[in-house]
């Protein structure tokens, strides 16, 4: 069966790029992004102190007298 459109209308919505995600959306993206960052700093401090070579306990509780 043929099926033949003699007219067709149809709107067109034009979208603006920034606005495609809803606030809750962004909101949950950037909880996720900074957690991710928290983690890799709190990392990056746990090699470090691993990393880190003292002269001993006394030296790291006396300082630098």
């Amino acid at each position: 069966m043929d099926v033949q459109i003699e007219d067709l209308i149809s709107t067109v919505r034009s979208v603006d790029s920034d606005s495609l995600l809803a606030p809750q959306t962004m909101k949950k993206i950037l909880e996720a992004v900074m957690q991710a960052v928290e983690e890799r700093e709190e990392h990056r401090d746990r090699v470090r102190a691993e990393q880190h070579v003292s002269g001993g306990v006394s030296e790291e509780l006396l300082g630098d007298r």
